[in-house]
């Protein structure tokens, strides 16, 4: 089996808690491998997943992702039987650690990558955000030059009609 594409693995990741995350049912897909077997042994290395690595989600944290995921491995067969396990980045790697198997190795490879280019879009991203801040706040700078001209014109002409200059001209 070829390793999974960037692309198929960044749909399987999900954002809870403020961490990336896959769920165990995927990756035990990608893995090859079963939900049960995949968290079986995890169970049986549980001193290699600390909580910042691996978490179980909360009813209402699974309430809000089955609203979120349209198409999942959770939805056929009536949903799982139990809350999922979320493995952050971290936990994944982990995971080459005790699931030894070639298509292990090139799934793990595969789900490194993308997490990195997941940095990267976010890295790039922020750059961007950065860049129109700066420009707003130029050409904000600029504009406001502006605005003040246009209010002191404004300010003089309301001045004006207050006190109106004598005509030119006879007055009869």
């Amino acid at each position: 089996m070829s390793a999974p594409k960037v692309e198929t693995i960044a749909r399987l990741v999900h954002a809870v808690r403020g961490e990336r995350v896959l769920f165990d049912a995927d990756l035990a897909r990608l893995y090859g491998v079963s939900t049960k077997a995949l968290n079986q042994a995890v169970k049986r290395n549980r001193e290699r997943f600390p909580a910042d690595f691996m978490f179980r989600l909360t009813v209402d944290e699974w309430a809000a992702m089955r609203s979120q995921i349209v198409t999942s491995s959770f939805s056929a067969w009536g949903g799982p039987r139990y809350l999922p396990y979320a493995f952050a980045e971290q936990g994944v790697a982990m995971l080459s650690s005790v699931l030894r198997s070639p298509q292990a190795i090139q799934v793990n490879i595969a789900i490194m990558r993308t997490f990195v280019e997941l940095r990267r879009l976010m890295d790039s991203n922020r750059d961007l955000a950065r860049k129109i801040e700066a420009m707003e706040k130029k050409y904000d700078e600029q504009f406001a030059v502006v605005f003040d001209a246009i209010k002191r014109l404004i300010a003089e002409g309301d001045a004006r009609k207050a006190h109106p200059k004598r005509g030119i001209g006879f007055i009869s």
